[in-house]
């Protein structure tokens, strides 16, 4: 079997590139497939998650990133010229390969990824939810433009994605969102890593890992430690990630809470972090799947998370193996810590009853799925 991935980048550090990395390492290492994986940015770049020596990555030299912090003319004018050129070099790069498979992982290539003439059969893999992607927020222009671009994004997106052989959401609540669709199935993101030692959940230690943004909802999660340290002020919260620091720190600060909530930067062994810790907290606005919640959960951690799109409904039975709130309220966040603050026993048998029911992700039980799904289309 021969595989094509068509993916901007792999040197940033994020959900999207780690997760292909995951599973591209895997086909080639255990069912032997050929990967190929096809760039447009970062060129000279190494990959940041290491790639298995057979896999043969393709730099098209596109280089969308040299368009940020142009005048807007100039960046429309200069998208235009390189997605001309993308177009070009794909269809050759593939006509090249002649991969059995495609696979889109739905970025600036999806406006023609159909229109190649490989004759491969053309896969989309989305790794955000619907509701959250493709939206255009720009302050210099009015709502109704934003609107306007937004809407006309989508259906731009509907139409190419109608044409597709398979598209693949991560969650069966993202699935249902896509309702113009026929084509849609779910395959989950798979677990990273399976340590053997997990959390006793006896450390007065809370944790939380994402990076320093809005959409992570950190700003939710301190105001609300704020009220469980008002009642559990031996508890400690911890939060891992990287980027607007300032703001974080400066309502920390304003809510006296220096010596009970931390802004840590991102570690390399993350695994001991969530093993330290007796609960994971995951008060974001919206996510593509969440494997936050998932790498807590494989190191014994019960997760406490907002009832978010999407993930945490998936991943989460509610009281068994964490707790689900209502999405962005402060109050029931802040009560549910202090449930599980306050019930040594109850946190302890949800936490191996994390460990336990999230080994569904596991690379040997997610992968099958995509063997299955490559084979079903090339065997039609």
């Amino acid at each position: 079997m021969k595989i094509a991935y068509c993916i901007p980048s792999l040197y940033y550090p994020s959900g999207m590139e780690r997760v292909l990395t995951l599973k591209v390492n895997y086909m080639t290492e255990v069912y032997g497939y050929e990967i190929h994986v096809i760039l447009t940015d970062g060129r000279d770049k190494k990959p940041y998650y290491e790639l298995n020596p057979e896999i043969q990555i393709h730099q098209l030299d596109i280089n969308y990133d040299l368009l940020y912090g142009m005048p807007l003319y100039k960046r429309i004018w200069g998208y235009i010229k390189k997605q001309c050129l993308f177009k070009k070099r794909l269809n050759d790069c593939l006509i090249n390969i002649k991969p059995d498979i495609t696979v889109s992982l739905l970025r600036r290539d999806i406006n023609f990824i159909n229109k190649m003439m490989d004759g491969s059969i053309k896969i989309g893999e989305i790794h955000f939810n619907k509701s959250n992607y493709r939206t255009f927020s720009d302050n210099k222009f009015p709502l109704f433009i934003q609107n306007i671009v937004r809407h006309y994004w989508m259906r731009q997106l509907i139409r190419e994605v109608c044409k597709l052989n398979r598209f693949i959401v991560l969650s069966h609540e993202d699935a249902k969102e896509w309702t113009e669709l026929d084509n849609v199935e779910v395959i989950s993101n798979l677990l990273p890593f399976c340590p053997k030692k997990k959390s006793l959940c006896e450390n007065h230690k809370g944790i939380a890992v994402g990076r320093y943004m809005p959409q992570k909802g950190f700003d939710l999660l301190i105001p609300a430690w704020r009220k469980v340290v008002d009642k559990h002020s031996d508890w400690e919260l911890y939060i891992y990630g990287d980027g607007q620091r300032e703001k974080l720190q400066f309502m920390i600060d304003s809510l006296n809470l220096q010596t009970n909530c931390f802004l840590e930067h991102n570690v390399s062994n993350i695994i001991d972090k969530y093993t330290e810790s007796s609960l994971f907290v995951s008060s974001s606005r919206f996510e593509g799947f969440a494997m936050v919640i998932l790498e807590a959960m494989i190191c014994g951690v019960p997760p406490i998370s907002f009832a978010y799109p999407c993930g945490p409904k998936d991943i989460i039975n509610n009281g068994v193996d964490g707790l689900l709130v209502e999405n962005g309220n402060i109050q029931q966040l802040a009560d549910n810590m202090c449930y599980l603050i306050e019930h040594d026993d109850i946190r302890k048998r949800m936490g191996e009853k994390a460990r336990e029911n999230v080994k569904r992700y596991l690379p040997e039980n997610i992968m099958p799925q995509w063997k299955s799904l490559f084979e079903s289309l090339v065997n039609k």
